[in-house]
């Protein structure tokens, strides 16, 4: 038996009436990553992510909600499908969550410290910024879920 290796992705659906012309440039793993470790931080995640999280969250005040709204892409059942349904959001708030986070990461020496073995994680979140403000410019809603 061969088991497919899928790499870890987030995919980024929108509701817009045309598909969406911006795409990442790279490898989307760093932000599924960062977003999971950031979801943690509440329980007391040790994670360097969820150490940078901590940071955006408590000190430098960033409201995080609309990238921690997410979901594994696969569903084994219905109420894991309504669940999907649920994750859809403005696209707007999404947009400045994730430029605010990438331009913080950039310009905290502490933040660029926690997150440096992630070095593309600014460069992915500003290409999800451009993804959900295009798509509000549509007046769209966005979803994230990611596969692993």
């Amino acid at each position: 038996m061969t088991v497919e290796h899928t790499p870890t992705t987030l995919i980024v659906e929108t509701t817009a009436d045309e598909p969406c012309p911006i795409d990442f440039l790279g490898d989307t793993a760093d932000i599924v990553y960062f977003i999971s470790m950031a979801h943690t931080e509440r329980y007391g995640a040790d994670h360097p992510l969820a150490k940078a999280a901590a940071i955006l969250k408590r000190q430098l005040r960033v409201n995080m909600a609309p990238l921690l709204k997410f979901a594994d892409a696969r569903t084994e059942n219905a109420a894991e499908e309504r669940m999907l349904e649920g994750l859809w959001q403005d696209a707007g708030p999404l947009a400045e969550v994730a430029s605010t986070v990438a331009e913080a990461i950039e310009g905290t020496t502490e933040l660029r410290e926690l997150t440096g073995s992630f070095p593309e994680l600014p460069e992915r979140l500003k290409e999800l910024a451009r993804i959900a403000a295009w798509a509000a410019e549509r007046g769209a809603q966005v979803r994230l879920t990611y596969v692993i």
